[in-house]
């Protein structure tokens, strides 16, 4: 199959213009390359699923879950498709995005900060990121 298809360019559109208040405070502290430098885009195409926050060239996504995702199988085989096509997963609960999204920015800084630095590319961003689980502050 060929994706992105447009069912999930349009759903990816819907859900920038309904962002949770969890997805718009992150979103808030990621954009304009605020940590390290790297830009993120939000609500990003990556196959056949649409993922929260996208660093292309680091290859990470970080997600923003709700209660829903404790309990919803389907995020397993997801972080798994997406770790195949060469991304890493972040997952972070809206409360603790919420309760301290400075935290949660810091967290993300300290994994792109710990990676190996290539040459300089273009738009300054970096290569390549750890692959990581569900991560929450209160670990």
């Amino acid at each position: 199959m060929n994706w992105p298809n447009r069912r999930n360019t349009n759903l990816a559109r819907d859900l920038r213009n309904n962002a949770t208040d969890a997805e718009r405070t992150l979103w808030n502290a990621l954009s304009n390359r605020k940590v390290e430098g790297v830009r993120f885009n939000r609500q990003v195409c990556v196959g056949p699923y649409v993922c929260d926050f996208v660093a292309r060239t680091a290859r990470l996504i970080v997600e923003v879950d709700g209660g829903q995702h404790a309990t919803n199988g389907g995020d397993a085989a997801r972080t798994a498709w997406l770790e195949k096509q060469g991304y890493h997963v972040l997952r972070f609960w809206n409360h603790d995005v919420l309760a301290d999204v400075e935290g949660v920015a810091v967290k993300i800084a300290e994994v792109l900060a710990a990676l190996p630095r290539p040459l300089p590319q273009a738009g300054g961003e970096i290569d390549g990121v750890a692959s990581l689980g569900r991560e929450g502050l209160s670990k």
